[in-house]
């Protein structure tokens, strides 16, 4: 299904090229925001247009920021933006900031690396994977190191979608619905009965819609709907991810969402999954 034909269902007001242009205006303010509660809405919003083409737009934005700001995870999310938007010298404070003696930025430079598909210091980024005592710290280096192709790293992945731990249950699936593969559907939708909580779930579902399952695809766009504000949020971001075309009618809706990080992750998607 083209998006045209999925705007085929909605006022004649939205035609794509005005749909196209609200995504981007929303884009561009979110990137803008200098609100405190807006920094992570606005990393977002820098991912998006990056995505979208608008690189340019993302280093003028976050540069001058990158060079002012002083927490490590903010750094990170500044740092990892900018390397999406193809400064690749940022590599270095993702690294920096792993190998740092203060555990306070480890799983956001993790993540980061992991979201720009590198591994950055490879001492720092085994020894992330190498401790045991924060799951997430752990299962985010080893999904920068499972991406470069390493196998250990995906069979502690796996092992952690088996196991009880809630975070490592949403993780695995979430990470597995990006570098896993068909094997890694049974596994996941084996989850679905027992999720802790109802993100957890949801989390499965959406990487289900990943790997292109239909019951994932369709729970995704379900979600889209949820009066959970942390579930519509991820359904809008990996909308985009899952190449799900069908829900650019719930998409455009929620480009009115009150919570701003759900417009923008709306946004995001639409302009991924633009013709």
């Amino acid at each position: 299904m083209t998006i045209a034909s999925c705007l085929s269902v909605l006022p004649e007001d939205n035609t794509t090229e005005a749909i196209h242009e609200k995504a981007l205006a929303i884009l561009r303010a979110g990137v803008q925001s200098r609100d405190e509660a807006d920094f992570w809405p606005a990393m977002h919003a820098a991912e998006g247009l990056t995505l979208a083409g608008h690189r340019g737009e993302v280093r003028k934005a976050l540069g001058p920021r990158l060079a002012t700001e002083t927490d490590a995870r903010r750094r990170c999310g500044l740092a990892r933006e900018l390397i999406r938007a193809g400064d690749l010298s940022k590599l270095g404070d993702l690294a920096r900031i792993l190998a740092s003696p203060d555990a306070y930025g480890h799983i956001h430079a993790a993540e980061s690396l992991f979201k720009v598909g590198e591994v950055g210091d490879a001492a720092a980024i085994e020894r992330a994977f190498a401790q045991q005592e924060n799951i997430k710290l752990r299962l985010m280096a080893a999904a920068a190191l499972g991406r470069s192709g390493a196998a250990k790293p995906r069979e502690v992945i796996r092992e952690s979608l088996r196991g009880s731990d809630a975070d490592g249950i949403m993780l695995a699936g979430w990470i597995l619905g990006q570098i896993g593969d068909d094997a890694d559907i049974e596994p996941i939708r084996s989850r679905l009965a027992d999720a802790p909580t109802p993100l957890v779930r949801a989390c499965l579902e959406h990487a289900l819609a990943m790997r292109g399952d239909a019951d994932g695809l369709a729970a995704l766009a379900n979600n889209l709907a949820s009066t959970d504000d942390a579930i519509r949020t991820a359904a809008a971001n990996m909308a985009g991810e899952a190449e799900a075309r069908v829900t650019v009618p719930a998409l455009v809706k929620l480009l009115d969402d009150p919570v701003p990080d759900i417009r923008i992750r709306a946004a995001q998607s639409l302009l991924m999954l633009a013709p």
